[in-house]
């Protein structure tokens, strides 16, 4: 093994700060960084099964755990057995990584609220992903009511324009033909530097400059901060994949007020059908909420058609966990057998979506990002590709798509 054994749990930011602390520590194999996730009660629990499992595998290993569930809880993660250091997320740039195996946890977690500053920390290789990913902005400074990653994240803050294209460039340098911004808040981006720039002028900013890069990937955005200069750079951009993941939660209005989101039901909708009309292609993925307190069979009613009228393909479906300190924690919860059948209504109809989509791509031929393996890639809509030979990894193919098959398109080199 060389340099540190990543655990890497939750969002594409989790993956861009893995990546970073694995270059911090690249001499030392004896390291393995848990990067957790707090999203639900169900992350933080994956996070502490993966770091039992890493002491069992590994226990002669230093195990380092870091990321939003470590900010949160970092005495919990401390009582782990095997666990040598615990590290918040405002701490990862500064971090020692060289310490000794101490008899109870070191924990290195300080007020994320303080931090004002984005951490520039931005890896410049992606061991284990043709993809690389880029965390361009970091915190939130809005309250839903459901969300913990405030306090897992701290205020928004984002990297200097600058410092984002010339990583980028070393990216592209170093052979990645794909890169992929990633945010807690992506869309807030620009708001705390000086001048104000926005998400859309970073975009155009790193097309302008980085001109070898093929294609840039957006991950999840806020439909209701898409302003017009974004729109026209995602819809009209063939450099920018059509793909766009957004956080909608929740397809009920009287719900969204009570998630203290900034959008109704028919902004999201009118949204993805303006952005799906200037570009048909564009694939979407969303986040929903099913079992939100208070929420109703009606109610869950909305969100389950919401698949249907904003197309979703990607549905990334959370039973509803209430998190500690949140205001959605004190309403009134629906019964978790309930959440859990809702979740499991919501999961099926999405799939469902997806296979049609699927099916509809067969005989089409799909420009596929290869992975590591040379054996699978995503298309630029994003639909998993397992190849039936193999292509070089990290290179762009044209592959002609003949069926699908478990969930992902197959096809061959065209």
């Amino acid at each position: 093994m060389s340099g540190p054994q990543l655990i890497t749990l939750g969002c594409r930011l989790n993956i861009a700060d893995s990546e970073a602390m694995r270059a911090m520590a690249a001499d030392q194999d004896d390291l393995v960084i848990v990067n957790t996730c707090a999203v639900t009660a169900e992350a933080v629990r994956q996070a502490r099964k993966a770091v039992r499992r890493a002491h069992r595998e590994r226990p002669d290993a230093r195990i380092l755990v870091t990321g939003c569930a470590a900010q949160i809880e970092p005495a919990a993660f401390a009582a782990l057995a095997g666990v040598s250091r615990v590290l918040g997320t405002g701490d990862q740039k500064a971090a020692a990584f060289r310490f000794a195996r101490p008899g109870a946890a070191d924990i290195v977690v300080s007020d994320v609220f303080a931090v004002r500053q984005h951490a520039p920390h931005l890896a410049t290789a992606f061991a284990e992903h043709a993809r690389a990913f880029v965390g361009v902005q970091t915190g939130c400074d809005h309250r839903c009511t459901f969300c913990v990653i405030p306090q897992g994240r701290g205020a928004s803050r984002s990297a200097p324009a600058g410092l984002v294209v010339d990583r980028i460039a070393a990216l592209v340098d170093a052979g990645h033909a794909e890169v992929v911004l990633t945010g807690v808040d992506l869309t807030s981006y620009g708001a705390d530097l000086p001048g104000a720039p926005t998400l859309a002028g970073l975009v155009e900013r790193i097309l302008r400059h980085v001109p070898a890069l093929a294609r840039l990937r957006l991950s999840s955005l806020d439909s209701i901060e898409i302003d017009e200069r974004l729109f026209e750079v995602v819809t009209g951009e063939a450099r920018i994949m059509p793909h766009l993941h957004l956080s909608l939660q929740s397809g009920d209005d009287m719900i969204l007020k009570r998630m203290r989101r900034r959008h109704l039901r028919g902004e999201a909708v009118r949204m993805i059908a303006r952005l799906k009309a200037a570009r048909p292609e564009i694939a979407i993925g969303a986040d929903l909420i099913a079992g939100f307190p208070t929420e109703t069979p009606a109610m869950a009613a909305n969100t389950l058609a919401l698949i249907d009228d904003c197309d979703v393909v990607f549905g990334h479906v959370f039973p509803f966990s209430p998190r500690p300190f949140t205001p959605a924690a004190r309403m009134p919860q629906v019964a978790p057998q309930v959440v859990r059948a809702r979740a499991a209504t919501l999961r099926a109809a999405a799939a469902a979506r997806r296979a049609r989509w699927l099916a509809g791509l067969a005989g089409t031929t799909q420009r596929v990002l290869v992975e590591r393996d040379g054996r699978s890639g995503h298309a630029a809509n994003f639909a998993r590709v397992r190849l039936t030979a193999p292509c070089p990894p990290g290179a762009i193919a044209a592959i002609r798509i003949s069926h699908v098959e478990d969930d992902s398109l197959i096809g061959c080199p065209a």
